[in-house]
């Protein structure tokens, strides 16, 4: 099979410094004035190595230097360069690099990013040609990725044998107003994807019933009132959690994180080093997060600024996962891709769900 591959080197670097995107050269200016590492070319070779350790052979077009050949020639792997970007990549690189492919005529475009990179593939294939995401964008709310970059070997794999596809919806998330706690989706169009359901994503749901906001009043008065004094409690983006900074008559950053203790706010949408930071000034501390609707994941997507390394530091068992039983009715099943597998492993399993004032409920976490 012929494999058109593609990274954005760019991809991620702002989520756990708090930036909410990479779109646009002043925020990835700014993402690595703060210390933004670049996670698409970890993640890319992850996805790579999964698809090498399937066995099958597939012939690879890619993109010169840091766009994908960087990659590839580090796992030892045949490839063409059929592109060159002169300079500093942008979206116009990553459009020439779809033209370049659907000239070659590749059975299936791969490639490393987020919403923003899938729209501008999107842009030129237009559904001619399958394109498959390794996850690693700050957003990530189209139905085009893989679960995690481990599992695109597979999916790979499976396509190969019969090049059955299905339809999925990019979604097209406006990071300025994201950034100011708005969330603002639309549709940007339909992409062809490999029909393999049990690995890939579904786009995300939002929800806005009057119920599921009862439900969210509920939950938040809970988990309010159990507030330890003393306690530092990270808490993650979503409605569901702002819930909460409600009941405690505090402001709540709905896109970022935020840290309450003893029911006051004192650290307003932080990044990955203002948590580690503030760990190594508390004894005590916990994480709060609510699952993507739909998507259920609940480490890896929107919040990467809850690193790996601040969640080893809080400890797995002090994770307290929050979710109104309308938002479960739609996600059965919980995800985590944190990017370290250990860790992910250690989050896997069923685990409790506060969904109500005095309820829980056990979810398996995948």
């Amino acid at each position: 099979m012929r494999i058109g591959f593609v990274v954005n080197p760019v991809a991620g670097m702002g989520g756990s410094v708090g930036l909410k995107g990479t779109d646009g050269a002043a925020v990835q200016k700014e993402a690595l004035a703060r210390g933004g590492k670049k996670l698409s070319p970890m993640r890319a070779g992850e996805a790579l190595e999964s698809i090498r350790s399937g066995g099958a052979v597939h012939e690879f077009l890619t993109c010169a230097g840091e766009m994908g050949e960087l990659e590839l020639k580090d796992l030892g792997m045949s490839y063409m360069v059929v592109y060159r970007p002169v300079a500093r990549t942008t979206a116009k690189d990553t459009k020439e690099a779809a033209r370049r492919f659907a000239d070659e005529k590749v059975d299936l475009i791969v490639f490393a990013g987020g919403d923003g990179t899938a729209r501008d593939l999107l842009e030129v294939v237009n559904g001619r040609t399958p394109i498959l995401g390794i996850p690693s964008g700050v957003k990530m709310h189209s139905a085009v990725f893989a679960l995690r970059p481990e599992d695109v070997g597979g999916i790979v794999n499976a396509f190969a044998a019969d090049h059955s596809t299905k339809d999925a919806d990019v979604l097209d998330v406006d990071e300025e107003a994201y950034r100011k706690g708005l969330l603002q989706v639309r549709l940007f169009g339909i992409a062809k994807v490999p029909d393999e359901r049990a690995h890939m994503q579904s786009s995300k749901m939002v929800y806005h019933s009057g119920t599921a906001d009862e439900e969210a009043r509920e939950l938040g008065q809970y988990i309010a009132e159990t507030m330890e004094t003393c306690t530092a409690y990270i808490v993650g983006p979503g409605s569901t959690t702002q819930a909460i900074a409600r009941h405690l008559s505090q402001e709540k950053t709905v896109l970022g994180v935020d840290v309450f203790k003893d029911r006051r706010l004192i650290v307003r949408d932080a990044d990955e080093t203002a948590l580690l930071q503030l760990l190594t000034e508390t004894d005590k501390a916990s994480i709060i997060v609510t699952p993507i609707g739909s998507q259920g994941f609940i480490f890896g997507r929107g919040n990467q600024q809850i690193s790996s390394k601040v969640i080893s530091k809080v400890g797995t068992d002090n994770v307290i996962i929050v979710a109104t039983p309308s938002k479960l009715s739609g996600t059965p099943v919980l995800r985590v891709d944190t990017g370290d597998r250990p860790l992910d492993n250690a989050l896997r399993g069923r685990r409790k769900v506060v969904t109500g004032y005095k309820r829980r409920k056990l979810v398996l976490v995948e």
